[in-house]
């Protein structure tokens, strides 16, 4: 149980089996995760304290993005022990109980959900790709056309490179589309995502592609090598690979933060 004074943070959901939780790291707030069970299931779960996890607390940290970082690094980070154990379904950043009790009644209300998702996800993992439109090249006139000075030539100049960005933009978002289908046949699930913004994705070449893919352990290699494939046929995009992670978009709980 709890100590007086905090809360139980939830971390996800396991199997009954113990090799699959994981006491070896540090969770939020530098508290070693620990189980609970209940319904043949394996709830992951931290205590942290009142102060910086209560309801009032809690939502003037989500608008601190150092916090939300650091905290978000510490749900990952256990989330990735249990994974690399066998399948855990992620909960929401921030799913806290005021005791034991709330994630043992939880466990049992959403049992039947909580097996269906860790059947889905058995010996499968989540990998990102995303993709960034490449600016074209300047282009400079035609020299074949009629210039009369420095500004008719500058004009050409201009049109030529405007023209290519067009074009370029066109391409990238074509070759995004074609990168999502062709790697959804090697996944068993795919999601779709808007783009980031150059701020949240930390790159100034805008986004064109943000996905997310369901992959089985066994086609791992053949996965990440496809995309190294399309990242060397589509000349107007750059993609970005990440994974194996705990999957997080198939199977991850859709609770909103704050106490339950």
């Amino acid at each position: 149980m709890r100590a007086d004074g905090g809360w139980v943070w939830m971390y996800g959901v396991a199997g009954d089996d113990p090799e699959t939780f994981a006491d070896d790291v540090s969770g939020v707030g530098g508290a070693r995760p620990r189980a609970v069970t209940a319904a043949g299931l394996t709830a992951i779960v931290g205590d942290v304290d009142d102060r910086e996890y209560g309801a009032v607390a809690l939502r003037r940290n989500l608008e601190d993005l150092d916090w939300l970082g650091r905290t978000a690094r510490a749900h990952h980070a256990v989330l990735e022990a249990v994974a690399g154990r066998g399948p855990v379904v992620p909960m929401r950043l921030a799913t806290l109980f005021s005791s034991d009790a709330g994630v043992s009644g939880t466990l049992r209300e959403r049992a039947d959900d909580f097996r269906e998702a860790l059947s889905l996800i058995s010996a499968r993992s989540e990998w990102g790709v995303k993709a960034y439109a490449i600016k074209a090249a300047d282009k400079v006139a035609d020299p074949g056309l009629p210039a009369t000075g420095p500004g008719a030539a500058y004009l050409q100049r201009r049109r030529a490179q405007l023209t290519a960005s067009k074009d370029a933009r066109a391409e990238a978002l074509a070759s995004a589309q074609a990168v999502y289908a062709e790697l959804g046949r090697l996944a068993a699930s795919a999601r779709l995502y808007p783009p980031q913004a150059p701020d949240l994705a930390g790159q100034s070449a805008p986004m064109v592609l943000n996905a997310a893919y369901l992959v089985a352990d066994e086609r791992a290699r053949e996965f990440t090598a496809a995309v190294a494939e399309l990242a060397a046929m589509h000349r107007f995009v750059r993609l970005a690979l990440t994974g194996p992670w705990p999957a997080y978009s198939f199977a991850g709980e859709g609770n909103g933060p704050g106490p339950q």
